[in-house]
């Protein structure tokens, strides 16, 4: 062999070898794309991809984080279109319905399911039908509305823990009367998402609906309306301008103490409430199930799901992903660094994540009692049209029963398109 031959054989041998390199490379390389949410929800994932490739080092993520809008928008073209150019996807609960009945997402039973050590609501609404039907995601934040109350105050004037909605009324007359500067009850009366949310657990206490279990409107009913004049009566012992309150007018009037309950708070609303940075009412709020009345406490399930797009290419593995994002040591991490509620059971009782959050019991219970919004493709018309009409009532432009009505005809209306 020539000299130059035996460079030439060399040189082959070694672009031969780099180009097996390259492709067993690039063969064991997986991606997968995830659409996700900013904020708090953008460093959960982040927290857990980096965790998922420590043990995974052959897997890389493309992570997308998006306002709410921004990612309905997105998921809801690319699944429309059946582009998989998504693996992994973060889904609203009212989102849910439509994605699952239009058959955009995967069916996850093949690939083994969802672990019932999440509370019973966060799966039922993770199967389409509700509750019955195949899984289609899995549960990833278990936010539910949950009830407050100042247990000082309600120490000084002989209260109890209120068992109805009834008795909250009764104690908000009482403290209002007897607490100079402070409003008996608190509740977000802003127009449009933040009132119906707050009217939901009134509603269901009651026995009321919006829409039936047939999706028809079933809005206009005795029991709708005991739910309005007893959340009418309510509002009398709240502060002046409720109307207009959102989030963070009712975290402010709990945490200055001038107001002795609040019909609406949520997991993230409560850590502040025991800083003595930003709260006057340090380890005097607690926290409970929504009363109940007539059918019992209803708490509105506020529950963020993960899925997988029917078209994907990458299944298995973003399904492995979505076992390892809810696994119990990641939500019990993500409790305790970020205070992202949980949806299992098994996080609950860890006694190192009730330390770091005293209500968390409390949580757990509301949320297995927790209910879900309507089924229904178009909640985000019906719930728009409520919100208008029970501001209307709120406000004293209307009656009772002919919002009701009104809003009743108008949903039904909707509902038909």
């Amino acid at each position: 062999m020539t000299e130059g031959e035996f460079v030439m054989k060399t040189l082959l041998s070694t672009l031969l070898a780099g180009a097996v390199m390259f492709g067993a490379t690039a063969a064991s390389a997986e991606k997968l794309v995830i659409a996700g949410r900013d904020g708090a929800f953008g460093q959960a994932l982040k927290i857990a991809t980096e965790a998922f490739k420590a043990k995974h080092p052959g897997v890389e993520f493309e992570t997308l984080e998006l306002t709410g809008g921004g990612l309905l928008e997105k998921v809801t073209i690319a699944m429309r279109e059946g582009s998989g150019a998504y693996d992994v996807i973060m889904v609203d609960d009212p989102w849910a319905p439509e994605f699952m009945s239009k058959g955009w997402l995967a069916d996850l039973g093949p690939l083994g399911g969802v672990d019932p050590d999440h509370i019973a609501p966060t799966r039922d609404v993770s199967r389409f039908p509700v509750g019955t039907g195949a899984y289609y995601a899995v549960p990833m934040v278990g936010n539910v509305a949950m009830f407050a109350y100042n247990k000082a105050m309600f120490d000084r004037h002989g209260l109890k823990a209120p068992a109805s909605w009834t008795e909250v009324l009764a104690d908000a007359e009482t403290i209002s009367k007897a607490e100079k500067g402070v409003s008996g009850l608190v509740f977000r009366g802003m127009k449009g998402n933040p009132v119906v949310t707050g009217f939901l657990p009134i509603l269901g206490a009651h026995g009321g609906q919006i829409v039936d279990a047939k999706g028809a409107a079933a809005l206009n009913s005795k029991e709708s309306l005991a739910a309005l004049n007893i959340w009418l009566k309510l509002a009398k012992f709240a502060p002046k301008g409720v109307e207009t309150y959102n989030a963070t007018e009712v975290r402010d009037a709990l945490g200055k103490g001038v107001a002795a309950m609040s019909t609406e708070i949520w997991p993230s609303w409560v850590p502040p409430l025991d800083d003595a940075k930003t709260s006057q009412v340090v380890g005097q709020i607690e926290v409970m199930t929504p009363p109940g009345e007539t059918a019992g406490p209803a708490p509105m399930l506020g529950a963020w799901l993960v899925a997988i797009p029917e078209n994907s290419k990458q299944k298995p593995l973003a399904k492995q992903f979505l076992d390892f994002l809810t696994s119990a040591e990641m939500q019990t991490e993500l409790a305790l660094k970020l205070g992202m509620p949980p949806t299992r059971a098994s996080v609950y009782a860890n006694a190192d994540v009730v330390k770091a959050y005293r209500w968390y019991p409390a949580q757990a219970e509301a949320l297995k009692n927790a209910k879900p919004r309507p089924r229904i493709a178009q909640w985000g018309k019906v719930e728009a049209i409520l919100g208008d009409y029970l501001q209307l009532a709120l406000i004293g432009e209307m009656k009772p029963e002919d919002a009701l009505a009104e809003a009743h005809e108008k949903i039904a209306q909707a509902l038909s398109l």
